[in-house]
């Protein structure tokens, strides 16, 4: 098995030796690099071609926001995880909105950043799902008009069974919980997220998750 790529950016030391220290013994996981700010991702990322890069939401240069932004526009661009002190951080909202693939609190515990990076890098689930439930809940209230009628137009163009793949997806089920749900194969409800992924012009599940929430699906 082929280990996953793992960048770290924060402008903390402390926390990029604590990662890495974290992450270093896990056969799975291969940390290769690192950068205090933002404006080193790009070179970052075309020296080391991570798969997963965790990336800290607030920095002094370049912040965690405008760096996903940036990440997100080229073409294949690995997964991000933003990092943050706050389960209630508009800025993570921001990040979500523009394609990091989930958040994660600096205090979450060893084994559960491991599962993320995992999770992350096989696309197969948005990470902490109650947590970005209540982040949605939190700042998805009082969406634009015209966020909510691109979501409900998007969402007009889904089959039923496709609508049902998405609503769970909204709700933070793994693939393995939608295929018990509604009685399909994991193979099967992996194909529905990718057609969903396109239909919906999708990022990620959790861009998935704030489509389906604005269309009022959730």
């Amino acid at each position: 098995m082929t280990a996953i790529r793992v960048l770290i950016v924060d402008d903390d030391p402390l926390v990029r030796s604590g990662l890495k220290m974290m992450l270093g013994g896990e056969e799975s996981i291969r940390i290769v690099g690192e950068t205090s700010d933002g404006s080193g991702v790009p070179a970052a990322v075309d020296a080391h071609r991570p798969d997963v890069v965790l990336m800290d939401i607030r920095m002094p240069e370049v912040d965690g926001l405008t760096a996903t932004r940036r990440l997100r526009e080229r073409t294949s661009p690995p997964a991000v995880i933003v990092l943050t002190t706050f389960d209630a951080d508009e800025m993570v909202f921001s990040a979500l909105r523009h394609g990091a693939a989930g958040f994660l609190l600096k205090d979450t515990p060893p084994a559960e950043i491991l599962r993320a990076i995992k999770l992350v890098a096989s696309g197969d689930a948005v990470l902490s799902p109650t947590v970005t439930r209540q982040l949605l809940d939190h700042f998805s209230g009082g969406e634009k008009g015209d966020e909510v009628d691109r979501a409900s137009k998007l969402v007009a163009g889904l089959t039923d069974r496709e609508r049902e793949v998405a609503a769970a997806v909204g709700r933070g089920c793994s693939n393995q919980e939608i295929a018990d749900e509604l009685f399909m194969s994991v193979s099967t409800v992996k194909a529905h997220v990718t057609k969903l992924l396109s239909k919906l012009d999708a990022d990620n599940r959790v861009q998935i998750a704030l489509i389906v929430r604005d269309a009022g699906l959730t």
